[in-house]
Formats: structure tokens, C-alpha cells, sequence
């Protein structure tokens, strides 16, 4: 136990989405206190003229985001684009807690992060999502964590409990529906209101998408051996979600009754993951501003296929609030500590 000791937290890209969202439940967290927000561009200016929701952090003055300035925090969260975060990374200290909200040191495969992000691998930290065998204790009084992906976070919650169990051959086909804040807050002309309101559109289609590798990557280590994805993203007209319908061919003999026990059985200790009642559905609604992820899971008889539906929140679960509890993990905190289960209505 921890007896109430409070571990100071300084969050740089606290501008952007994923970092207004760690500072967001940092606000809540009884023993984690943000001491600090650090951006490049938005150096010298008041946190509140960019998240001005945040009120109680209104005032704090955003510092510049070098690693002298990150040096004196008992936690580090990085929330940068993909590829910033490994050299500043690399020049703090030993003893902090580093938690990486990007892309940088998830992949284990150096060609894989050669081929999908380019330049040199930077080395793979602890993967920060405990609900995968064997990951909770690796997170344990680790000082370097990868923070997971938004869809990958859903997707591997998603099917982990099929391929582990050989419910399913290894051959995934995922579509997911994302909202437009899991493209960062940089402008975008694809992103303004009149080009995403009433529309719906794919992207990264044929498997070009970044996030495919992690996804293979998580479900090869559930299923004990080599799983292919089939990953189409798509653009929908809200600010932030994730509704993930992924599928798989049925092994011999699976039926509902397996197929949902196996699931029940895999989620019934975690506090963050909830396989839904029969015959109710994810929403995306339903896990807004949660630290949860909600499940179904349904089989297709005359196809032959299991379907697994996940929705999630990408900004909490499927980032700030998944740091916050590898945070707690690492320290020693009990996991659920200052993160919400219970979502925004309506």
C-alpha cells in the first residue's frame, strides 16, 4: 500500500487532446498532482487559453517540452506524435516513471517499426495494457511504459479471449468507427466541421493503417501464434470514440453458449472491461469520458463467423485514462484509483 504518499506528474503535449485528457483525470486522482504541462509550440502561454475546460489548471503556464525541463517530476507523460517521444525519453532520468502515450516503444519488431513508422526502432518498453496475459505483472514497478494505441486497445480486448481460447481460426477482419479527435488537434482540412458533419468515410484502407502491426502483435501473443488483420478505419461525424465490429471463422463446434462463456470468464476480474447483458449493444455513448471498454460478442451461424463488438472511449481507455492506470500499476497504486467507470449522459 502506498499510506497516502503523492507522486508529483508533468504532462508534455498537455495541449493536445490525449494530454488534455491525462490532465483531466489527473484532476481527480487523490494521489497523482500535475505539476507541470509542457508543449513546443504553446510555451509561455496560460494552459486555459488552449484547454479551457481544464479550470483548475487555468493558470499553470505551459513549459517548454526539452528534457531539462521534464527532469524534476516523480512521472513523465509524454503525449507527442509519433516519433517525438523516444529522444526526450532518453535523456531523463533512470528513477522516473516514464509513461509514453505514443507510438515509439510499442513494437517489438524493429522492421515492423521500420516498414509502418520509418527511421531507427527505439527499443520496446512494458506494454501498458494489463487486461493481456501477463502484462499486468510486467507493469508492476516498471519505470518505462508504452502506453497502447486507441484501436488497438479495442481490438485486442475485443478478440484476445477468442484466440486464446481457440474459439476462432487466427484470420481477423476488424471495421472500426473513430471519431475525428483520434487525428490530434493540428488543423486538418479533412477534419473541419463541414467535411466530417452528415459524413462518414473510410481511410487507411488495405492494411496501410499504423495501428496494424500493434494489433497483430497483441493478438499473435493471445492466440500463442501468428494471427493476420484485416483493418479498415473509418471517420464518423462525432468528437470522440471508438465502435470496433471485429469478426473471425468459427473453430469446429463453437456456439453462442462457448463463445460468450469464454468471454465471461476471461473479463470477470477486470474492473475496466464489462461484457454487456444478451441482446444489448456497445455505444459509443455509453463509455464517454470512461475508463471502460464494453463488450458483445455474437456468432453467426449461417456464415460461420464469431463477431465481437467493442466500443471505447479513445481519449480515456484508449489513452489518458489507460496511462493513468499503468501509473497506478507502477506505483503501487490500486489500479482503479482515480479513474472513472461511469460514463456522460446523455
Amino acid at each position: 500500500m502506498t499510506d497516502g504518499r503523492t507522486w508529483t506528474v508533468g504532462v508534455t503535449g498537455a495541449t493536445g487532446y490525449a494530454g488534455g485528457e491525462v490532465c483531466r483525470l489527473l484532476a481527480a486522482h487523490p494521489q497523482l498532482q500535475l505539476a507541470g504541462v509542457h508543449a513546443a509550440s504553446s510555451a509561455g502561454r496560460r494552459l486555459g487559453e488552449s484547454q479551457p475546460h481544464l479550470l483548475p489548471y487555468a493558470d499553470m503556464v505551459v513549459q517548454p517540452s526539452d528534457p531539462a525541463s521534464l527532469a524534476g517530476y516523480d512521472v513523465v507523460v509524454l503525449a507527442l506524435p509519433h516519433g517525438q517521444s523516444a529522444a526526450i525519453a532518453a535523456q531523463l532520468p533512470d528513477d522516473t516513471l516514464v509513461i509514453d502515450c505514443g507510438a515509439d516503444h510499442r513494437l517489438n519488431d524493429p522492421a515492423a517499426w521500420a516498414r509502418w513508422y520509418g527511421g531507427e526502432h527505439s527499443g520496446t518498453w512494458p506494454y501498458g495494457l494489463p487486461e493481456l496475459p501477463g502484462l499486468r505483472e510486467q507493469l508492476r514497478s516498471a519505470k518505462r511504459i508504452a502506453v497502447p494505441g486507441c484501436y488497438p486497445t479495442s481490438v485486442t480486448l475485443a478478440m484476445a479471449p477468442a484466440l486464446a481460447a481457440g474459439l476462432v481460426t487466427p484470420d481477423v477482419v476488424v471495421v472500426a468507427a473513430s471519431g475525428t479527435s483520434g487525428a490530434g488537434k493540428s488543423a486538418k482540412t479533412h477534419l473541419i466541421g463541414s467535411e466530417v458533419m452528415g459524413s462518414a468515410s473510410a481511410y487507411g484502407v488495405g492494411g496501410v493503417h499504423r495501428h496494424t502491426p500493434e494489433m497483430v502483435q497483441n493478438l499473435s501473443l493471445a492466440a500463442g501464434g501468428p494471427v493476420t488483420v484485416s483493418f479498415t478505419p473509418t471517420l464518423v461525424p462525432m468528437s470522440r470514440g471508438i465502435l470496433a465490429t471485429c469478426s473471425a471463422p468459427l473453430a469446429p463446434g463453437v456456439d453462442a453458449e462457448a463463445a460468450r462463456a469464454a468471454y465471461a470468464k476471461a473479463y470477470a476480474d477486470e474492473p475496466f472491461v464489462h461484457l454487456l447483458p444478451e441482446g444489448q449493444w456497445p455505444t459509443t455513448a455509453a463509455v464517454l469520458g470512461a475508463n471502460t471498454v464494453v463488450l458483445q460478442v455474437a456468432v453467426d451461424p449461417d456464415a460461420g463467423r464469431l463477431v465481437v463488438v467493442a466500443a471505447v472511449d479513445n481519449l480515456t481507455k484508449g489513452t489518458g485514462g489507460a496511462a493513468l492506470q499503468c501509473a497506478n500499476l507502477a506505483l503501487g497504486i490500486p489500479e482503479t484509483t482515480g479513474l472513472p467507470t461511469v460514463g456522460v449522459a446523455p
